[in-house]
Formats: C-alpha cells, sequence, structure tokens
C-alpha cells in the first residue's frame, strides 16, 4: 500500500506504508532483542542525515532513510524512543511525512512528533524541545548514534555540539544498523536483481564489445574514455536494450579499466589516463557497479590477450578459488569459510600464488557498496543467513613473470559476483556475464600468421614473374575499397543484428504525443450587463470581449470571435450590400478537432447569417473588423499551443558576485525576435546551469540550459561571412513567438562594402591594404573572442556537476565537408565528430551520428555528375533526410568518412520511397529481419542474382550498325577523319556477317511470335509497322552498293 504526500510540494513522492509499518517493527524488534550486544545499551537512537553531495558516497543514515521510508532525507534529524518518533527537519519533509503517524501508531504504539524547522531558524530551540522530551520519557538516558560520520553544514553541526554537551550518555549503533542491513525482504532482492542484470548486461554487451572492436581495429582509446563511456550505459540503460526506467539507476562508483602493468585491486581504484594496452601477454581488468533503487551490484572480469602459461594458470586457479568461495555461502556457515575454501584451493593448486591472494575475499552488499561488518576474510565469525547479499571479489595482486616488458612484468587478475544466499544455495545473479576461460581468454595467432607468410613467400618464389606480381598484389596488398567492403559487410551484420532486438523490443513503446489539451469553454460575457449599449440595432464588434454581436429579433446577440469560420460580402447593382457570417458547426471539414463543437454535439447551431445594408462602407468596415480579430485571436491560441507543447525547463540561475558569468558581446541571434529586434545585437553570457541571451529591449531574452543542450558548434569563419556558436537542443524552447531547437549566435567578420564609381583599384592603393589589415585584424579579434568564450565554457562543463551532460563544442571538419541540397538551396555540408551539419543556410542541419540507421547512396553509377543521400533514422517513425545533387567528385569521401565512422551504406542506382518501406518494416519487422533485414539494398547481392545478364554484358561491343549518340544527319553529312587498313578488315567482316545472318523479315516474325507468347497478340499490324520503323531508325538495315557489292557503305563517324 503506497500513500501521497499531502501538499502540492511533496505530492510527486509516495510512501510505501506496508514497508515501512514492516521495517519500523522489524528495527524496533532488533532494538530490543539485542540492545546490549549491537545497540550499546541504548534506550534512544538519534540519526542526523547530512545535506546533498555531488560525491559518491555511502552513510549509515542515508542508508536508513532509503530503507525505512523509500527516499534520502538530507538536513534532517530522527531520534526514536520507546514511545516517540521525532523527526526535525523542513516543512516541505513534514508534508511528505505526515502521512506514517497513523501507520507508526498501528505497528509499534509510538507517536510520531513533527519539528519545523523554518528558512531563518537555525533550530536550536527545535533541539532543546527534542531533549526535554527525552529526559521526560528516561532518566538517564543512553543515546545511540552513528559515531563514524562527521557532522556536515551548519545545521548537524550545531546538533553534534548540543548533542555531546547535553550531559547524555552516548554509544555507537553502526553495528546494530549493519546487521539490521544484512539480511534483505522480497524487496530488496528485487531491486538487487535488477541492479545485477544491468550490471552484467552491460559487461556483456557493451564492454566486451567495445574491447573486441578495440583490439581487432587497433584502435588507441585511454582507460579514462572507455570509464566514461561505459557510465553513459549505465546510466542509460535503454542503450543496450535493458528496459529499466534511467530515473532509477546509478553507479555504485566510475568504472574501472586497468591494463599495462599497473593494477589496483582495491574498490577505491579508479581508471587512469594512460592507453588500453593489448598487445601479446597482455592483461586488461574492468570492474563495473550499478545501482537500482539505491540497492548495488558489482561485477568485474579479468581478459587476457595472447597468455602465457603463468597468466593462463593464475587465471585458472583464479576462477577455481572464486567459485570455491561462492560454494562456501550457505546458511549456518560462518562468513570466514568463503576466503578459507578459497585460500585452500590456491595452496593446494598453486602455492606459488598465496601471497599475491587478496586479503578479502569480498564484502556484504546493499544500500550500502561495502557493509563493514560483512567482510569475508579469514577472521569473521560472523554466521551467516538466508537474504544476505555478498560482493565476492577475489583477486591475484602483482604476479611477477620473467618478462623484461615493464608492461608485462607484473600483472593482476580479478573476478567479482554479486551473490544472494538462498536457502539451500547461492545464487549468482551476475552470471550472464561469463568468466568461462574460453569466453575471456583472446588468441590472436601471430606465430600461425608468421609461418603462412614464410610458406606463401616459398611458393611465391617458384612461380614466374607475372604470376609472382599477382600473387603479391592479392595476397599482401588489399586496396582501400576491399578494406571498406569488407567493413560494410561486418557493419550489415551488426547492424542487422541491433535492428532485430530494436524491433523485437519496440511493441512496449508508447507515443509520447498526448491528445491536445481541450481549450477552456467560449465565454465572451459572464452575464448581461457586460453586453455593450446597442447602437441602432446594427453589427458591432467588440474588440475587448472578443465578440460579435448581431442584431436578431431585435436583440443584440453576442458570438464569440472563436466560432466564426468565415466572413465575406458583396454588393449588387442597386447598391445594396450582403454581409454573409459562416460558423464552425459539428460535422462540417475540420471542426471534428474542436473540442466546444465536443462538448455540445447535441445542441442546435447556427450554421449562418446573412444581413443586408445600405451602407456599403459600413459592412466593409464590419467584414475587416472581423477578420482582423479572427487573426489575432488565432495567433494567440497558435502560439499558446505551442507554448503548452514546451517541456517545462528549470530556472535559470545567475552567476553570484564571486563568479563572474562568461560573457560575449555584440552577438545577433537566430531566429530572430520579432518586429525591432531585428536590429539590437545583444549579450551572450554562461551562468552557473545555463546560458542567457540579451538585448537593450528587456522582453527580448532567452534562457538555455545546460542540461538541455544536446550539441553544441562553434565555427570560425573560413570561407564564410559568420563566425557562429550553435546549440542543438533537446527540447524546444520558444525565441519571441518561433518554437525551435536550434539557437545560433553569430557575428558578422566582414562589412558588406560597395565602391562608389566602380572603378578598379590598384592592388598597391595604400587604402586597399590598410582596410585589408583592418579587416583580417577585425577577423582575427572575433576568432579569438570566440575561442576564449568556448574554452571557459568548456572548463566550465568540465565540473563534476555537469559531467553528466557530456558536453564540449565541436567544431566542424571542413576537409571532410560536402555541398549538397538538404532543403531547397545548395549549401556546404560539414561532418563533426558527433553530427552532420550546416550552419549557415536556413533551416539548419543537425543530424546526429549515434540516431542513424543506415545511408542510403541513391542514384549511383548511372554516369549522373551527382548523386543523392538519403539518411534513415533508428527511430523508424520518423522521415528519412535527403541531401541532394551532391557533386559525383565527392562520393569517395563520403564513403571514406561513412566506414571510419562506423556508419552502414548502401548504394543504388535509383531513388527509393522511403516512406512506403519504413511503413512495411514497422507493419511486419519479422518479415523484415526473415528477409535478411537491410541487404535487400545491397547491390552487390542483387547484381549477383543476375550474373547471366552481367555475362551477356562483358561480350557486348557498339558496332557501326548501331548509333552511339550521334544522329543520322550527323552518320550522313560527316566524312571519316582517319581511313586505315582496319576500316577495310571491318567492312569484310560487316559484309560476311550480312551473308550469314537473319533477314529483317525474319527477326521481325521471331519477334512477333515471342511476343504471342507473352500474350501481346493484340498488337495491330499498323502498330508493328510503326515498332519496326522505330527500330531501323536507331540501327538502319543494310543497304549493298549500287553494282552487287557484298560489302557495306563505310559511313564516317565522329567519336
Amino acid at each position: 500500500m503506497a500513500a501521497k504526500a499531502s501538499g502540492n510540494a511533496a505530492s510527486a513522492y509516495t510512501i510505501n506504508l506496508e514497508n515501512f509499518s514492516k521495517r519500523l517493527e522489524a528495527l524496533y524488534s532488533h532494538w530490543s532483542k539485542y540492545k546490549d550486544d549491537l545497540w550499546g545499551g541504548s534506550n534512544v537512537l538519534a540519526v542526523a542525515t547530512p545535506p546533498p553531495s555531488e560525491d559518491l558516497r555511502y552513510l549509515k543514515s542515508s542508508a536508513l532513510n532509503i530503507w525505512l521510508i523509500g527516499y534520502e532525507f538530507p538536513d534532517t534529524v530522527m531520534v526514536f524512543t520507546k514511545k516517540e518518533i521525532h523527526f526535525l527537519c523542513s516543512q516541505k519533509k513534514v508534508l511528505l511525512l505526515d502521512v506514517v503517524k497513523k501507520a507508526a501508531k498501528d505497528a509499534v504504539k509510538v507517536q510520531v512528533v513533527m519539528h519545523v524547522k523554518g528558512k531563518n531558524n537555525d533550530g536550536a530551540s527545535l533541539i532543546e524541545e527534542i531533549f526535554r522530551a527525552v529526559r521526560s520519557e528516561y532518566d538517564t538516558p543512553v543515546i545511540g548514534h552513528i559515531a563514524k560520520e562527521a557532522p556536515e553544514g551548519n545545521f548537524l553541526e550545531m546538533w553534534d555540539e548540543k548533542l555531546k554537551s547535553a550531559n547524555f550518555q552516548l554509544a555507537d549503533v553502526t553495528n546494530g544498523f549493519s546487521d539490521l542491513f544484512a539480511v534483505k525482504d522480497t524487496a530488496e532482492v528485487t531491486n538487487i536483481k535488477k541492479a545485477a542484470y544491468l550490471t552484467s548486461s552491460v559487461m556483456k554487451h557493451f564492454v566486451v564489445p567495445k574491447l573486441e572492436k578495440t583490439i581487432d581495429e587497433e584502435k588507441k582509446v585511454t582507460h579514462f574514455s572507455l570509464m566514461d563511456e561505459t557510465e553513459k550505459v549505465i546510466l542509460e540503460p535503454a542503450k543496450i536494450k535493458v528496459k529499466l526506467k534511467a530515473d532509477n539507476v546509478d553507479i555504485c562508483y566510475p568504472p574501472i579499466f586497468q591494463s599495462g602493468g599497473v593494477f589496483d585491486l582495491k574498490p577505491s581504484a579508479s581508471s587512469n589516463d594512460d592507453s588500453l594496452f593489448y598487445d601479446s601477454m597482455s592483461v586488461i581488468i574492468c570492474a563495473i557497479g550499478s545501482r537500482y533503487n539505491s540497492y548495488c551490484s558489482n561485477v568485474a572480469r579479468t581478459f587476457l590477450i595472447d597468455a602465457n602459461s603463468v597468466q593462463s594458470k593464475a587465471y585458472e586457479v583464479l576462477l577455481k578459488a572464486h567459485e570455491a568461495a561462492i560454494g562456501a555461502l550457505k546458511p549456518g556457515n560462518k562468513a570466514s569459510d568463503a576466503y578459507l575454501a578459497a585460500l585452500s584451493v590456491i595452496e593446494s593448486e598453486a602455492p606459488e600464488f598465496a601471497p599475491n591472494l587478496t586479503r578479502s575475499a569480498g564484502t556484504g552488499i546493499g544500500l550500502e557498496f561495502r557493509e563493514s561488518s560483512l567482510v569475508l576474510n579469514g577472521k569473521n565469525e560472523r554466521i551467516l543467513k538466508t537474504g544476505m547479499v555478498f560482493n565476492v571479489s577475489l583477486g591475484l595482486q602483482n604476479v611477477q613473470t620473467e618478462m623484461k616488458n615493464p608492461k608485462t612484468e607484473k600483472f593482476s587478475v580479478l573476478l567479482a559476483d554479486t551473490v544472494i544466499i538462498g536457502e539451500t544455495s547461492p545464487e549468482v545473479v551476475t552470471s550472464t556475464s561469463s568468466k568461462a576461460v574460453k569466453d575471456v581468454a583472446y588468441s590472436f595467432n601471430e606465430g600461425e600468421e608468421e609461418e603462412e607468410v614464410e610458406e606463401l613467400s616459398k611458393v611465391n618464389a617458384a612461380l614466374p614473374n607475372a604470376a609472382k606480381a599477382t600473387l603479391r598484389s592479392v595476397n599482401h596488398e588489399v586496396s582501400k575499397e576491399e578494406l571498406r567492403r569488407q567493413h560494410q559487410a561486418a557493419l550489415a551484420r551488426q547492424k542487422n543484428e541491433e535492428t532485430a532486438r530494436r524491433l523485437a523490443g519496440r511493441g512496449a513503446e508508447g507515443s509520447n504525443n498526448g491528445l491536445p489539451r481541450p481549450s477552456g469553454d467560449l465565454v465572451a460575457y459572464k452575464n448581461v450587463n457586460d453586453l455593450p449599449q446597442p447602437r441602432d440595432l446594427m453589427i458591432q464588434v467588440d474588440q475587448k470581449h472578443e465578440a460579435v454581436l448581431l442584431p436578431v429579433y431585435g436583440k443584440m446577440v453576442p458570438f464569440h470571435i472563436a466560432t466564426v469560420k468565415s466572413v465575406t460580402s458583396q454588393q449588387d447593382t442597386n447598391r445594396t450590400c450582403y454581409i454573409r457570417i459562416i460558423f464552425s458547426v459539428p460535422g462540417a471539414p475540420f471542426s471534428q478537432h474542436d473540442q466546444n463543437l465536443q462538448k455540445f454535439h447535441d445542441s442546435i447551431y447556427v450554421k449562418e447569417v446573412s444581413f443586408r445594408s445600405k451602407d456599403p462602407r459600413h459592412i466593409s468596415e464590419i467584414v475587416q473588423a472581423i477578420k482582423t480579430l479572427r487573426r489575432q485571436v488565432a495567433s494567440r491560441e497558435s502560439e499558446k499551443a505551442e507554448r503548452a507543447t514546451l517541456v517545462t525547463q528549470e530556472k535559470l540561475q545567475l552567476s553570484g558576485a564571486k563568479f563572474k558569468p562568461i560573457r560575449l558581446s555584440d552577438l545577433w541571434i537566430r531566429p530572430v525576435f520579432g518586429g525591432r529586434g531585428r536590429k539590437l545585437s545583444g549579450t551572450l553570457e554562461a551562468h552557473s546551469n545555463g546560458f542567457r541571451y540579451s538585448t537593450s529591449r528587456s522582453d527580448e531574452r532567452v534562457d538555455i540550459m545546460f542540461a538541455n543542450v544536446k550539441h553544441a558548434f562553434f565555427q570560425p569563419a573560413e570561407k564564410e561571412m559568420i563566425t557562429l556558436v550553435h546549440f542543438h537542443l533537446h527540447n524546444h524552447i520558444m525565441v519571441g513567438n518561433k518554437k525551435t531547437k536550434d539557437v545560433q549566435f553569430y557575428v558578422e567578420v566582414m562589412d558588406v562594402v560597395q565602391t562608389i564609381g566602380g572603378g578598379k583599384r590598384s592592388a598597391y592603393d595604400p587604402d586597399e591594404i590598410e582596410e585589408e589589415q583592418r579587416e583580417r585584424d577585425r577577423k582575427n579579434k572575433i576568432s579569438m573572442d570566440f575561442q576564449n568564450f568556448v574554452n571557459r565554457v568548456n572548463d566550465l562543463w568540465g565540473q563534476p556537476q555537469f559531467k553528466s551532460f557530456d558536453l564540449e563544442f565541436d567544431q566542424p571538419l571542413r576537409e571532410l565537408g560536402f555541398h549538397g541540397v538538404p532543403h531547397k538551396s545548395s549549401a556546404f555540408i560539414v561532418p563533426t565528430s558527433s553530427c552532420l551539419v550546416e550552419l549557415i543556410e536556413t533551416p539548419f542541419v543537425v543530424i546526429t551520428l549515434a540516431e542513424i540507421e543506415i545511408v542510403n547512396l541513391e542514384r549511383v553509377g548511372l554516369g549522373q555528375k551527382n548523386f543523392d543521400m538519403t539518411i534513415v533514422f533508428k527511430d523508424f517513425k520518423r522521415d528519412v533526410m535527403r541531401i541532394d545533387s551532391i557533386p559525383q567528385s565527392s562520393l569517395d569521401g563520403i564513403k571514406e568518412w561513412l566506414d571510419t565512422t562506423d556508419l552502414k551504406y548502401y548504394e543504388s542506382r535509383l531513388n527509393l520511397n522511403w516512406r512506403q518501406i519504413l511503413k512495411t518494416i514497422t507493419d511486419d519487422p519479422k518479415q523484415f529481419i526473415d528477409d535478411g533485414g537491410w541487404e535487400f539494398l545491397n547491390l552487390e547481392a542483387s547484381d549477383s542474382d543476375s550474373d547471366h545478364s552481367q555475362e551477356s554484358d562483358q561480350g557486348y561491343e557498339p558496332s557501326d550498325a548501331q548509333s552511339e549518340s550521334v544522329s543520322e544527319d550527323d552518320d550522313e553529312d560527316s566524312e571519316s577523319l582517319v581511313e586505315s587498313e582496319d576500316d577495310e578488315e571491318d567492312e569484310s567482316v560487316d559484309g560476311s556477317e550480312e551473308d550469314e545472318g537473319k533477314t529483317w523479315e525474319e527477326l521481325e516474325r521471331e519477334a512477333s511470335n515471342a511476343d504471342k507468347e507473352k500474350g501481346n497478340e493484340s498488337d495491330s499490324e499498323e502498330e508493328r509497322k510503326r515498332r519496326k520503323m522505330k527500330t531501323f531508325g536507331k540501327s538502319r538495315p543494310p543497304e549493298r552498293r549500287p553494282g552487287g557489292g557484298g560489302s557495306l557503305a563505310k559511313k564516317a563517324r565522329f567519336r
């Protein structure tokens, strides 16, 4: 049973009262049972939780908050006595905790007393009030507190000082809470299993493939970058198809990657900036810990690269010792049994490694990553119970080898798993990530390859020179195109597997776009007295109340302007004017989304009214006034609807006196503000949690939160007229009255100058030289100002509180750019490290590479000057992005860029109907996968299906009897530029072909018979003659020369 907190401030939180009651009862029961053994003889428990911190830390006070109530309560004091529970905290927390009063009374018959600490109240009087309540209950109270937790903040420091000076007897109750938290209930076990599933999935589906790819492609990556990428995957489980809410997930510690002979097996180890070392006989250690609903899990694996005998033996022995330690975790055994079982294996099978064995086999794990009372060492006599959870972590530290390389002379191996003690046997909940030797030991067989090369060289030496050259080319110098083709084939397999997984899990996804919120009821006047005074029963337009008043049967009847669909007027020959007003009614086109019509669909509506007037001027004014008012109201409602769909952003925290904002002045913004704002430049400032751009007008201001920035770009002016910074956002914001995801700030580096007179100035003109120098100085100054701003903001984003945003200014790589038409005009499109962008022409183009499924290059191979690029996104509901008219000269560069960024591309000769293709895929994803996924786009595969056509094409050579690209007139009028013996040979060949070949009548009969077999008998004789003449026009029948010569008349041809 869950109860929502009362009051708006805490309405987002709910406390599970069933868990609270059960755990409060367990706390009091345990306290009473082990009062003298574990709780220090205390009859009062006082727990103070410190203020929030950005650092990863594990505190008993925070663990008690989460275990008992479900949330951490910073800056809060809880005091438990046998009759009362006192909470000293802020008003918002009191509103949330108010629901536990009845539950506490029912569970353990104690009274919950709230002490509200105001913002301007230091809490001293409230602390004294709690002390008086304690003294009234006990003559000589013994107050139990968590001695190792130092007070933080003014409030807790004062609490600690008053507690120690109040003449109370104090006792440390850390062991009591450790024992209380040791055995997990069903809900806690579920949270740990979810955390363990995430941890092992990250290891299996991200870390292992990442390492394999890095080693296979011989990439250079640092331990720190691997740590950073892995942390992002943990915090976004959807990246590896784990269906856990990101809001409930966190890391236990920054992921640890170690290699190159520098190893630290302590839980406090960290990843350094050294590059990953994966040469022969290297060892890589990876450790990952993640939390779900604050409950921890851990896994660690060791990977061996071309291991020698010592490394293989060390890992195999450690694996047996690790399994022995896990096997000893059974109810009734001692905690020391696990370590002694591991040590026994080491001493019996490889005693030389005993000095290198870690001093413990792990610790208890749960709300805290290391539960100190449950250390699995050789001295802990604690009895194990069902429901206890352990991080079984065992390793061999700094084992010496005979290698002289400093990076391989020492190595370490480490294994860790999260284990739950069951009723009969332990359950390893991180077993998804394999630790078997065959799955962690990699061999690249370099020796065998060398032998093959030697044998190949011997065979090569016995071959003739031509054959040797061919063999050398085939076997040793693989072309760039071939390497690219092989990599693309591997990407195709990977992409199809990824798409299959995503489509398989797509059924659970829902659209985030809800129905539009119904607008409020249309009310022009709240009562009759608000109606304006009638003026001779004439049509009136009330701008203030947004209504049209029409005279009906002698009364002025108001209609809200939103009900008016259209208004027209016309004049007949007698100077009589008519005005016709049509209203929106149910059943009319485009009215089905009108909430007010749906609300009163059973009512009787006025569809239209017409009035006649002798005053054409008045009618014209009324029509104009109604149209203007309709436009204003429609514009206002449209902007209101746009704003209603915006995601609520946090408020900008302006920098204080100590930290001045980072400022960049005299900037223009795109999209521009409306009205006079176009002509005003402004200033961009970086504050504590976001940017603010403002001009001298108070209503022209834009705030961009750091949390809302998806990509940031800095593009200096090289061949452009502007230097800019550009922000691509996660969620839309309003700039003026425009809704946008892209905001750009820029400066023009050159003034547009028109020379009067049109005379050409000398290159040595001093004024000209001075002007050019001024332009260069201005351009350099602007570039320096922007670069300084970007560097300072990057430093700000590097602070710990912004690490999770993963923000850094990206700079387009011009050397990889290409021209194309993404919208209506040609533009220069440039890749960056994570995007494909065009930031000069509007609308802007910002395509995130990580969101791309595949790229299809269309109209390739038709001998055309241009081709098109179609970008298909992973979200199949999103329209594809087309970039048209890319020069053919850019094709090879684009292929190379796509391949190096691991984007799978295909080529096709025609433009495809992508909307229909994506609809087919989403309608039947299983059929799409069964048919080979994206391989239907593979031009090479489709060509291989029709090899016979290729063979016939290869044997085809154009002859004189067939026109290539020259008209008949050209053939007849032109003369041969070259006459040679080859021409005579050709003539004799042509003559022999004429003698031996079939006549045109025979060919026509065969064609007619073939048409009949295909069912084309309906062709008339006239149509056949027309086709015959058309064929003759393309390829004339041979004509014999006068005199009966057998050779053809040789036609001259311009090549």
